[in-house]
């Protein structure tokens, strides 16, 4: 994963700092030789040589260092959507990118390395910020695909554009959600192809 981006608001000290360099990537490699939850802020400390009060002048909690591995992990796949969706005019091409690139970046970040997916589950689970975030971005992405459909009359109008986009956004969210995910992998291969058509069908006019 790149360099943090995004600094959750329970990170401390400046952003773009060499010793929050380290401790992230301290953490990273913690995580996956022993994962998420067996990783504490001493053995962070430890493999770097500093001490845990002044990795906690960058960083408030464990979850916090969490958030911002997180974060980035969840940049990357919103970045290949982004890059797919504009890669094509049409709103239907769009969507269609769109449920595709979903499955394919969440499956490889997610599953890849499965330390770091104890990360991605206990953000779920947890609820975290970056995790919030993120599906605010996805949501808000699909709305300008929607919108642009009904601009260039690819798309129905009659239904309201929130009802639209939450609806659409629930038959997505299985392939967003890492724990949801680890349960349709059998799928993950036909499912983009076959669920965008049955939205495309809903949105026809």
């Amino acid at each position: 994963m790149n360099k943090a981006t995004t600094i959750p608001g329970s990170a401390r000290g400046p952003v773009d700092h060499e010793v929050r360099d380290q401790i992230i990537s301290a953490a990273k490699a913690h995580f996956r030789l022993y994962g998420y939850e067996k990783t504490t802020v001493s053995d962070l400390a430890k493999s770097i040589g500093f001490s845990k009060a002044y990795i906690y002048k960058f960083f408030e909690s464990k979850q916090a260092i969490g958030e911002l591995i997180c974060a980035n992990c969840l940049g990357e796949i919103e970045a290949d959507v982004r890059v797919a969706v504009d890669s094509v005019e049409r709103a239907p091409e769009k969507l269609r990118r769109m449920f595709k690139v979903i499955v394919e970046s969440s499956q490889r970040l997610f599953f890849d390395d499965r330390k770091l997916y104890d990360i991605a589950a206990s953000a779920a689970i947890e609820h975290w910020e970056s995790v919030r975030a993120y599906e605010v971005r996805i949501q808000h992405m699909l709305q300008e695909v929607l919108r642009q459909g009904r601009e260039t009359d690819d798309f129905e109008r009659k239904t309201p554009l929130d009802e639209a986009v939450n609806a659409i956004y629930l038959v997505m969210r299985p392939y967003l959600n890492p724990l949801l995910l680890q349960y349709s992998l059998d799928h993950a291969q036909d499912a983009p192809a076959q669920l965008s058509s049955l939205v495309l069908r809903s949105l026809s006019r």
